[in-house]
């Protein structure tokens, strides 16, 4: 509705995790670095955490962008799964046949014939699992399992757990998974955007959105300054608002976001919102 009264292509603030959109702030440049050397090492097990809206999932979406030029890849994110429904939803995932009516162990012998297939062509496997902390204890022991399929000199699948603060709890605390938590090489925790980049987050977003850089930004600096105060940093909540105070703006045809705007548009967007991976 707003877009070309902004002079935008394309909404700039979807609560999506849309790559395209990706900013890559000082933690996100710092979450990608850990996760590239745990991948080129072939270190086996990564985790990030983080709370909801820190931008986890966009992350992990980058990573496989940038890793699908020289690696097969695969994403699971629902992970509400049977340790069997888990396996045919990774080998779905990675392009892999999948029958309904193969067992477990057809269905690991599957992955692991897919696995030293790729270690001969020398490629590389990855594979994320957003929202790792609803994994059952059943599918993250068989996640371990999934691990041992090795060759002497590296592991031949790297495994990246995504998750809200739960999962490390979860990791540290449950007797269950104590062999898991020992293999994990590489972790990470995902920490809101501070105040001073939250402007430069609004004007990527906008400039990949086509708005043009020329002239004044559309949010004003008190606006800027009043976002990073009610959003805490959070991407998602910072999405919310600035797409609600958009759309206000229209209505009233104003060429800036000002603080009232803002202040219009927290009113239209609820204090603890449903999670929405960003």
């Amino acid at each position: 509705m707003y877009l070309p009264f902004y002079g935008l292509r394309e909404k700039p603030f979807h609560v999506t995790a849309d790559p395209a959109f990706f900013y890559p702030s000082a933690a996100h440049r710092e979450a990608l670095s850990h996760l590239r050397y745990g991948i080129q090492e072939r270190l086996g097990f990564l985790a990030i955490t983080g709370e909801v809206g820190t931008g986890k999932t966009t992350l992990a979406k980058a990573l496989l962008r940038e890793a699908g030029e020289t690696a097969r890849t695969a994403l699971i994110l629902h992970p509400t799964l049977s340790p069997a429904q888990l396996l045919r939803g990774v080998l779905e995932d990675f392009g892999e046949p999948a029958p309904a009516a193969a067992s477990r162990g057809r269905l690991l012998s599957g992955i692991e014939r897919f696995l030293l297939e790729q270690a001969e062509q020398k490629r590389a496997c990855l594979l994320v699992l957003d929202e790792a902390q609803a994994l059952s204890p059943q599918a993250l022991e068989q996640l371990r399992l999934l691990s041992n399929i090795e060759t002497p000199r590296e592991k031949l699948i790297q495994i990246v757990l995504l998750g809200q603060p739960e999962l490390e709890k979860r990791l540290t605390t449950d007797p269950r998974l104590r062999a898991l938590n020992q293999r994990i090489a590489v972790r990470f925790r995902m920490v809101p955007l501070p105040a001073e980049e939250v402007a430069p987050y609004i004007r990527h977003r906008l400039k990949v959105a086509g708005r043009e850089t020329a002239g004044p930004d559309l949010f004003t600096g008190e606006a800027i300054a009043w976002i990073a105060r009610h959003s805490g940093g959070t991407p998602r909540r910072i999405n919310l608002l600035c797409d609600q105070a958009l759309l206000a703006g229209f209505v009233r045809e104003a060429d800036r976001i000002d603080v009232p705007l803002m202040e219009e548009a927290l009113g239209m967007v609820a204090p603890e919102e449903a999670p929405v991976t960003v």
